[in-house]
């Protein structure tokens, strides 16, 4: 008897409900994952364009590998050339992406 009325129960619910139960969660954890994952994503992407655009000749810049070095070049909008250490012979061309750190050069009068 219990069982003909846990059935009945169930056909009652119909279709419809699940469905929309469904699309609820759904959207639910569309919306979780672009508020956890995209979105900080994006917000991290702009600020390290912002970052690659800052970049002038005179900045002293921090690479991705650890690096420190001071930019002397910047022949295109992709790619600076770096000195490392005091030794003027250690110039390196580098992408712009591969600096995380920039600080500007400052003016001594």
């Amino acid at each position: 008897m219990n069982f003909a009325v846990l059935t009945a129960g169930a056909e009652g619910l119909g279709m419809g409900s699940m469905v929309g139960t469904l699309v609820i969660y759904v959207v639910f954890f569309g919306f979780l994952i672009y508020f956890m994952a995209i979105r900080p994503q994006k917000k991290q992407q702009k600020k390290q364009d912002e970052l690659v655009r800052s970049i002038e000749v005179g900045d002293s810049i921090l690479t991705t590998s650890g690096f420190y070095g001071v930019v002397i070049d910047i022949p295109n909008e992709d790619i600076c050339i770096v000195e490392f250490g005091n030794n003027k012979n250690c110039r390196i061309p580098m992408k712009k992406t591969a600096i995380v750190e920039v600080e500007k050069q400052t003016s001594e009068i």
